[in-house]
């Protein structure tokens, strides 16, 4: 079975529970045993990719082989003093080309670049924690899978 790559978007503010973060626990376990998924892409920004990069390093101890990969939307370039701090948290670590002079726009472009190089993406969506006064960049994200045809799992 050819190894799979998952990636996470999510609001920046989550309702946090114990039942949210067994929730996620349990489906990261699932990836990795049943579906064979090896690399976890993260975005930052917000709770939901840090907890889903916590749990993930949380099973990395499980499972070695697993590669968490930090997709950026800020600084292109990058001193090797930098890279290496993120390389202790990350196996990888890269900025997509179509970010480059996206502007306010970096974030929704990145999100792009985590869905088009995932197998499977993994939601936290909450139309309640969307912004009023104008469009969650979650729910961009969101509609862009759905148009990608990706295999979405809404948490």
């Amino acid at each position: 079975m050819k190894a799979k790559v998952c990636c996470f978007i999510g609001h920046r503010t989550i309702d946090e529970t114990e039942e949210l973060v067994e929730k996620i626990s349990d489906l990261i376990e699932d990836l990795i045993n049943n579906e064979n998924t090896d690399t976890f892409l993260f975005g930052s920004r917000g709770r939901f990719n840090r907890l889903c990069y916590e749990l993930v390093t949380k099973h990395k101890e499980k499972h070695p082989h697993i590669k968490r990969v930090y997709v950026r939307a800020e600084y292109p370039y990058i001193s090797d003093s930098y890279e290496a701090m993120l390389l202790r948290e990350y196996e990888d670590t890269y900025f997509p080309e179509k970010v480059i002079g996206a502007g306010k726009a970096a974030y929704s472009k990145r999100n792009e670049e985590l869905i088009r190089n995932a197998d499977i993406c993994v939601f936290y969506y909450r139309e309640s924690l969307a912004p009023t006064n104008s469009r969650s960049g979650a729910k961009i994200a969101l509609d862009y899978a759905k148009k990608q045809k990706k295999r979405i799992i809404v948490i």
